[in-house]
Protein backbone atom coordinates (compact mmCIF):
# COMPACT_ATOMS: atom_id res chain seq x y z
CA UNK A 1 0.00 0.00 0.00
CA UNK A 2 3.28 2.28 -0.15
CA UNK A 3 2.98 2.34 -3.56
CA UNK A 4 -0.82 3.93 -3.37
CA UNK A 5 1.15 6.70 -1.02
CA UNK A 6 3.81 7.43 -3.48
CA UNK A 7 1.57 7.87 -6.58
CA UNK A 8 -0.85 10.00 -4.75
CA UNK A 9 2.08 12.36 -3.94
CA UNK A 10 3.43 12.39 -7.55
CA UNK A 11 -0.09 13.15 -8.95
CA UNK A 12 -1.06 15.61 -5.77
CA UNK A 13 2.70 17.61 -6.85
CA UNK A 14 1.96 17.58 -10.25
CA UNK A 15 -1.58 19.91 -9.78
CA UNK A 16 -1.74 23.62 -9.54
CA UNK A 17 -3.37 25.11 -6.09
CA UNK A 18 -7.32 25.20 -6.63
CA UNK A 19 -7.56 22.13 -8.58
CA UNK A 20 -9.44 19.34 -6.65
CA UNK A 21 -8.31 15.43 -6.93
CA UNK A 22 -10.84 13.07 -7.15
CA UNK A 23 -9.28 9.73 -6.40
CA UNK A 24 -11.26 7.53 -8.32
CA UNK A 25 -11.22 3.86 -6.40
CA UNK A 26 -13.56 2.04 -8.23
CA UNK A 27 -13.64 -1.28 -7.91
CA UNK A 28 -10.55 -1.07 -5.65
CA UNK A 29 -10.72 -2.58 -2.08
CA UNK A 30 -11.50 -0.61 1.34
CA UNK A 31 -8.20 -0.94 2.24
CA UNK A 32 -6.41 0.29 -1.09
CA UNK A 33 -8.79 3.73 -0.07
CA UNK A 34 -7.69 3.20 3.68
CA UNK A 35 -4.12 3.84 2.03
CA UNK A 36 -4.77 6.74 0.32
CA UNK A 37 -6.83 8.65 3.46
CA UNK A 38 -4.17 7.27 5.44
CA UNK A 39 -1.31 9.60 3.16
CA UNK A 40 -3.84 12.64 3.43
CA UNK A 41 -6.47 12.18 0.80
CA UNK A 42 -10.04 12.91 1.48
CA UNK A 43 -12.10 13.46 -1.90
CA UNK A 44 -12.54 9.60 -3.42
CA UNK A 45 -14.89 8.77 -6.56
CA UNK A 46 -17.19 5.86 -6.90
CA UNK A 47 -19.71 4.71 -9.90
CA UNK A 48 -21.77 1.49 -8.04
CA UNK A 49 -24.13 2.76 -6.09
CA UNK A 50 -23.68 -0.29 -3.47
CA UNK A 51 -20.38 -0.41 -3.45
CA UNK A 52 -20.01 3.31 -2.67
CA UNK A 53 -22.64 2.30 0.13
CA UNK A 54 -20.36 -0.42 1.61
CA UNK A 55 -16.77 1.59 1.46
CA UNK A 56 -18.70 4.67 3.70
CA UNK A 57 -19.51 2.51 5.84
CA UNK A 58 -16.55 0.53 6.06
CA UNK A 59 -14.39 3.69 6.39
CA UNK A 60 -13.55 7.10 8.03
CA UNK A 61 -16.90 9.30 8.08
CA UNK A 62 -14.29 12.71 7.00
CA UNK A 63 -14.28 11.01 3.47
CA UNK A 64 -15.88 13.44 0.69
CA UNK A 65 -17.59 10.83 -1.29
CA UNK A 66 -18.47 11.67 -4.88
CA UNK A 67 -20.55 9.51 -7.53
CA UNK A 68 -18.68 9.48 -10.63
CA UNK A 69 -20.26 7.24 -12.42
CA UNK A 70 -24.12 7.00 -14.40
CA UNK A 71 -26.82 6.41 -11.92
CA UNK A 72 -30.14 4.97 -11.75
CA UNK A 73 -32.54 6.84 -10.06
CA UNK A 74 -33.58 3.69 -7.84
CA UNK A 75 -30.35 3.60 -6.80
CA UNK A 76 -29.94 7.19 -5.45
CA UNK A 77 -31.14 6.05 -2.06
CA UNK A 78 -28.15 4.17 -1.35
CA UNK A 79 -26.42 7.08 -1.25
CA UNK A 80 -28.63 9.99 -0.87
CA UNK A 81 -27.77 10.18 3.19
CA UNK A 82 -24.20 10.76 3.26
CA UNK A 83 -22.88 11.69 -0.77
CA UNK A 84 -21.04 14.89 -0.86
CA UNK A 85 -20.97 15.01 -4.48
CA UNK A 86 -23.15 13.27 -7.36
CA UNK A 87 -21.22 14.40 -10.27
CA UNK A 88 -23.07 12.59 -13.62
CA UNK A 89 -26.60 14.11 -13.59
CA UNK A 90 -27.21 13.88 -17.22
CA UNK A 91 -31.19 14.22 -16.96
CA UNK A 92 -34.18 16.57 -15.60
CA UNK A 93 -35.50 12.70 -14.48
CA UNK A 94 -32.47 12.18 -12.17
CA UNK A 95 -32.38 15.11 -11.23
CA UNK A 96 -35.94 15.10 -9.94
CA UNK A 97 -34.90 12.06 -8.43
CA UNK A 98 -31.99 13.37 -6.41
CA UNK A 99 -34.22 16.27 -5.26
CA UNK A 100 -36.66 13.72 -3.85
CA UNK A 101 -34.11 11.61 -2.08
CA UNK A 102 -32.30 14.74 -0.75
CA UNK A 103 -35.45 15.91 0.98
CA UNK A 104 -36.47 12.68 1.95
CA UNK A 105 -32.75 12.69 3.91
CA UNK A 106 -33.21 16.26 4.94
CA UNK A 107 -29.96 16.97 2.87
CA UNK A 108 -28.51 19.58 0.31
CA UNK A 109 -26.72 17.50 -2.27
CA UNK A 110 -24.20 18.80 -4.26
CA UNK A 111 -24.76 17.90 -7.80
CA UNK A 112 -23.01 18.44 -11.61
CA UNK A 113 -24.43 18.62 -14.69
CA UNK A 114 -23.04 15.83 -16.56
CA UNK A 115 -22.65 17.59 -20.99
CA UNK A 116 -21.60 15.16 -23.45
CA UNK A 117 -19.37 16.69 -25.99
CA UNK A 118 -17.10 13.60 -26.85
CA UNK A 119 -17.23 11.51 -30.55
CA UNK A 120 -19.17 8.42 -28.44
CA UNK A 121 -22.08 7.76 -28.46
CA UNK A 122 -21.34 5.39 -25.57
CA UNK A 123 -20.65 8.51 -23.10
CA UNK A 124 -23.56 9.65 -21.58
CA UNK A 125 -25.09 12.95 -20.66
CA UNK A 126 -26.80 16.19 -21.55
CA UNK A 127 -26.56 17.64 -25.45
CA UNK A 128 -25.62 20.99 -24.83
CA UNK A 129 -28.49 22.89 -26.51
CA UNK A 130 -30.81 20.15 -24.69
CA UNK A 131 -29.22 21.30 -20.70
CA UNK A 132 -29.62 24.96 -22.51
CA UNK A 133 -33.79 24.75 -23.17
CA UNK A 134 -34.25 22.12 -19.93
CA UNK A 135 -32.30 25.25 -18.12
CA UNK A 136 -34.11 28.09 -19.76
CA UNK A 137 -37.72 26.72 -17.44
CA UNK A 138 -35.61 27.82 -14.39
CA UNK A 139 -36.05 23.95 -13.38
CA UNK A 140 -34.16 24.54 -9.82
CA UNK A 141 -36.10 27.27 -8.70
CA UNK A 142 -38.08 24.75 -6.90
CA UNK A 143 -35.75 22.14 -5.79
CA UNK A 144 -34.04 23.61 -3.04
CA UNK A 145 -32.54 20.31 -2.17
CA UNK A 146 -30.11 20.64 -4.91
CA UNK A 147 -27.06 22.98 -5.17
CA UNK A 148 -25.85 23.07 -8.74
CA UNK A 149 -22.03 23.54 -8.31
CA UNK A 150 -21.00 22.88 -11.96
CA UNK A 151 -20.56 20.97 -15.17
CA UNK A 152 -18.40 17.39 -15.78
CA UNK A 153 -17.57 15.81 -18.76
CA UNK A 154 -15.41 12.87 -20.50
CA UNK A 155 -13.36 13.68 -23.53
CA UNK A 156 -12.88 11.59 -26.39
CA UNK A 157 -10.97 8.29 -26.11
CA UNK A 158 -8.01 9.31 -28.49
CA UNK A 159 -4.51 9.95 -28.28
CA UNK A 160 -5.44 12.80 -30.41
CA UNK A 161 -4.67 15.80 -28.50
CA UNK A 162 -6.41 18.19 -30.81
CA UNK A 163 -9.57 16.35 -30.11
CA UNK A 164 -9.06 15.72 -26.57
CA UNK A 165 -8.60 19.69 -26.15
CA UNK A 166 -11.41 20.51 -28.28
CA UNK A 167 -14.01 18.54 -25.87
CA UNK A 168 -12.21 19.91 -22.99
CA UNK A 169 -12.38 23.62 -24.76
CA UNK A 170 -16.36 22.76 -24.98
CA UNK A 171 -16.86 22.04 -21.72
CA UNK A 172 -15.24 24.90 -20.71
CA UNK A 173 -17.12 27.22 -22.53
CA UNK A 174 -20.41 25.97 -21.51
CA UNK A 175 -19.29 26.40 -17.83
CA UNK A 176 -18.71 30.00 -18.06
CA UNK A 177 -21.82 30.41 -20.12
CA UNK A 178 -23.86 28.59 -17.15
CA UNK A 179 -22.12 30.10 -14.59
CA UNK A 180 -24.18 33.68 -14.53
CA UNK A 181 -27.56 31.70 -14.10
CA UNK A 182 -26.01 30.03 -10.98
CA UNK A 183 -23.89 32.46 -8.95
CA UNK A 184 -20.89 31.87 -6.67
CA UNK A 185 -22.06 27.90 -5.97
CA UNK A 186 -21.02 26.93 -9.75
CA UNK A 187 -17.52 27.34 -9.22
CA UNK A 188 -16.28 23.49 -10.59
CA UNK A 189 -15.93 21.95 -13.56
CA UNK A 190 -14.71 18.56 -13.49
CA UNK A 191 -12.45 17.70 -16.22
CA UNK A 192 -9.96 15.13 -16.89
CA UNK A 193 -8.78 11.67 -15.92
CA UNK A 194 -5.31 9.65 -15.25
CA UNK A 195 -4.56 9.83 -19.16
CA UNK A 196 -5.50 12.92 -19.95
CA UNK A 197 -5.55 15.13 -16.57
CA UNK A 198 -2.99 17.75 -17.32
CA UNK A 199 -4.36 18.78 -20.48
CA UNK A 200 -7.83 19.11 -18.66
CA UNK A 201 -6.22 21.51 -16.51
CA UNK A 202 -4.51 23.69 -18.91
CA UNK A 203 -7.90 23.72 -20.59
CA UNK A 204 -9.36 25.17 -17.40
CA UNK A 205 -10.27 22.35 -15.10
CA UNK A 206 -10.41 22.49 -11.30
CA UNK A 207 -11.28 19.01 -10.68
CA UNK A 208 -10.00 15.99 -12.04
CA UNK A 209 -10.86 12.08 -11.83
CA UNK A 210 -7.68 10.59 -11.08
CA UNK A 211 -7.84 6.16 -10.46
CA UNK A 212 -5.39 4.26 -12.12
CA UNK A 213 -2.52 6.24 -11.89
CA UNK A 214 -3.05 5.96 -7.20
CA UNK A 215 -4.36 2.39 -7.59
CA UNK A 216 -3.44 0.87 -10.31
CA UNK A 217 -5.28 -0.85 -13.20
CA UNK A 218 -9.12 -1.79 -12.20
CA UNK A 219 -9.94 -5.47 -12.21
CA UNK A 220 -13.20 -4.79 -14.27
CA UNK A 221 -14.10 -8.42 -13.86
CA UNK A 222 -15.52 -7.62 -9.84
Amino acid sequence: MSEIASQLALVRQSLPAGVTLVAVSKTHPAEAVRAAYDAGQRVFGESRPQELRGKYDALPKDIEWHMIGHLQTNKIKYIAPFVAQIESVDSARLVEAIQKEAARCGRVIDILLELHVAAEETKTGWDPDELRTYLAGNPFAGMPNLRVRGVMGIATNTDDETTVRRDFDALRRCFEELRPMFGPAFDTLSMGMSHDYPLAVGCGSTQVRVGSLIFGERDYSK
